[in-house]
């Protein structure tokens, strides 16, 4: 039987991308037009896994979802870092001057902004997904209208490309998530990362202590990323990934961690993927 794999989008989207390099092409998609969507395919059990993008070399962190994982209490299994390639695509036999709307996700707009300086009669419309929009334009034949998506994308729908790789950096990549709703079972020798969520006192000097802690333990910050939470004003929680060779000074950070900070969790231990 086929694993079913949750990804925010339809085929030809990135998340559809991440999943078959992840998984391979022998898998059950669940499309999800929404993050939410994607969280209750999973919570339902609808879905074994999900890709979920978190964070983008240009546009940051994407703060939602960081909320998601940690209120519904899903884990994270595993991460891909996905080179990101975003392509201006309409109906054949039209120029860009021919278009006059472009609809895509508000992340690949943003990723994209330099380019359509270039272009003001262009207007731009923020959409639920990349490759639902190119999907939309050949379903419709919408002429005048086109769609930033992947290659894969304007295969799948019969759409010709107007203008190749027109994201702002080239070196633009996303960083997605393997969730489960189960904690993972990865075994010490496929551990170098975690993800993990506290929060601290409010007291002077209390998250260099913390950081203090990691160093001499050997572990490295690679990302923290503060949150308010909601119930409590001014207060915030902390999201960091680590990473670390020995995996007896991540437990030894961890012992000292749930001493110093309250209500620390551990979203996930994997394998770091950042320098494969």
């Amino acid at each position: 039987m086929k694993q079913t794999i949750a990804i925010q989008g339809i085929q030809g989207s990135n998340h559809h991308k991440v999943a078959q390099l992840y998984f391979g092409n022998d898998v059950q998609l669940d499309e999800c037009l929404s993050f939410d969507a994607l969280v209750s395919s999973l919570m339902n059990e609808k879905s074994s896994y999900a890709i979920m993008a978190l964070e983008n070399t240009i546009a940051g962190s994407i703060i939602p979802n960081y909320a998601l994982i940690d209120t519904n209490n899903i884990h994270i299994n595993g991460e891909f870092y996905l080179n990101i390639h975003h392509h201006l695509m309409a109906l054949p036999n039209q120029t860009i001057e021919d278009i006059t709307e472009v609809c895509s996700h508000p992340m690949a707009l943003l990723q994209c902004k330099e380019f359509f300086k270039k272009y003001p009669h262009i207007k731009l419309v923020e959409d639920a997904d990349t490759a639902a929009v190119a999907e939309r334009i050949q379903q419709k034949q919408l002429k005048g209208v086109a769609a930033i998506a992947t290659k894969t994308a304007a295969e799948l729908f019969n759409l010709e490309i107007l203008s190749g790789e027109i994201q702002t950096i080239k070196t633009n990549a996303t960083r997605f998530v393997i969730l489960q709703k189960k904690p993972p079972k990865n075994g010490i020798d496929q551990i170098d990362k975690a993800s993990l969520r506290f929060e601290l006192d409010h007291k002077r000097g209390s998250l260099a202590t913390v950081l203090n802690v990691m160093s001499d333990c050997k572990i490295d910050l690679t990302k923290i990323q503060s949150l308010p939470i909601i119930e409590r004003p001014w207060k915030y929680a902390f999201f960091v990934d680590v990473t670390f060779e020995d995996y007896e000074n991540y437990t030894k950070a961890i012992s000292v961690l749930e001493i110093m900070t309250t209500s620390l969790k551990v979203l996930g231990t994997y394998k770091n993927q950042r320098n494969q």
